[in-house]
């Protein structure tokens, strides 16, 4: 059993990133050459320089729906709700899976109305894992996507403050990858490793010879989830719908003479769960539900070099990177927290909108 205090660190608090870097590319990035054993200290703009003609980006191209909705109830109580999946739509309208607050006022059968009143939500039921059912009906005839999209707001992680509404603007923009997909409004949490890239340095990236491959995970709260139990072993790791089109399918499977660098962990976490199912492409585009947890001592089968954002302690994501700096060993996880005190030391942005890094 592998001790979940073996992924805790000391974070000083003025080292989580509150706001982006001034340019997306500008945050720093730390190299880490695995086989050598070495760490290079650059700039996210640099990253042309360590990859070659022939590696393929597998990347998620999700996009963030401003799902948080603040609404009130007939009384003029305050509700906030969260957007987390739709389950349902007919004609009486949609159901969604939601969060809301405050949880234990809002019972079967209570109504409020969100997203400056152009919803109306009734609360169907509670279910086991501290989410409810909430029918919309929205009172123009748009959809819950349409009105989320008009008066919502970005769910940024608890770890990034706003005092105000004066940010955002800038977090609709820069919660947000340049290459999301906005008919794939599917997340509640950005695939944070993607946020650096520019429109500028895809195309420097695209002149060298490096493809592209797109697939969309489902991002979602268990992202931010840490590890509660003793073991990392028993940590009920949560499940996030994945698509992967037929064409990024053949690009996993295909001959070539590059490398397969994953930007983010949301992409390993699709690639691998899909390769563990199928040994070669599965003929369609591929839905279905990731439920693979990654940690020492995994070996991995589609990703060659990860792009990656500095994770929370006790986090499932600290297991994944640790995984693959010492894939089938769990070396990683010693290694993982001497290169995070370099990190701290040096005074790297943690978190979403902080730096990066890119294993090799």
């Amino acid at each position: 059993m592998i001790p979940t205090s073996l992924f805790d660190y000391h974070l000083p608090a003025e080292l989580i990133a509150q706001r982006p870097a001034a340019r997306r590319d500008g945050s720093r990035l730390l190299v880490v050459d695995r086989s050598r054993r070495t760490l290079e200290h650059r700039m996210f703009s640099d990253l042309p320089e360590f990859l070659k003609p022939g590696d393929i980006l597998f990347r998620n191209t999700a996009s963030v729906l401003p799902a948080r909705l603040i609404g009130r109830r007939p009384t003029g109580g305050r509700v906030e709700c969260l957007l987390l999946r739709r389950e349902e739509a007919d004609g009486a309208g949609e159901v969604w899976r939601c969060l809301l607050r405050p949880g234990r006022r809002l019972q079967a059968g209570a109504v409020f109305h969100a997203a400056a009143d152009a919803l109306a939500g009734t609360v169907e039921s509670a279910l086991g894992d501290g989410c409810v059912l909430v029918r919309f009906v929205a009172r123009d005839g748009k959809s819950v996507v349409e009105a989320a999209n008009r008066a919502g707001e970005v769910p940024l992680p608890p770890y990034i403050g706003r005092s105000d509404a004066s940010h955002r603007q800038e977090d609709r923009e820069r919660y947000q990858t340049v290459y999301a997909d906005p008919g794939r409004q599917v997340a509640v949490a950005a695939p944070t490793a993607g946020l650096h890239f520019t429109p500028e340095l895809l195309g420097r990236i695209r002149e060298m010879g490096v493809g592209t491959a797109d697939l969309t995970l489902h991002v979602g709260l268990g992202t931010f989830r840490p590890i509660a139990t003793e073991a990392v072993e028993s940590h009920p790791i949560h499940s996030e719908f994945y698509e992967i089109p037929l064409e990024t399918q053949r690009a996993l499977f295909a001959p070539f003479s590059g490398r397969r660098v994953a930007v983010g962990t949301t992409t390993v976490r699709s690639v691998e769960d899909f390769l563990s199912r199928h040994e070669g492409p599965a003929g369609s585009d591929f839905l279905s539900e990731a439920s693979t947890f990654i940690y020492p001592p995994r070996v991995f089968r589609g990703v060659d070099a990860l792009i990656t954002n500095f994770h929370q302690p006790r986090s499932t994501l600290l297991c994944l990177v640790a995984a693959f700096l010492a894939p089938g060993s769990t070396e990683g996880i010693p290694w993982l927290m001497d290169i995070y005190a370099e990190a701290v030391s040096l005074r790297y942005r943690f978190f979403s909108y902080g730096d990066s890094m890119l294993l090799l």
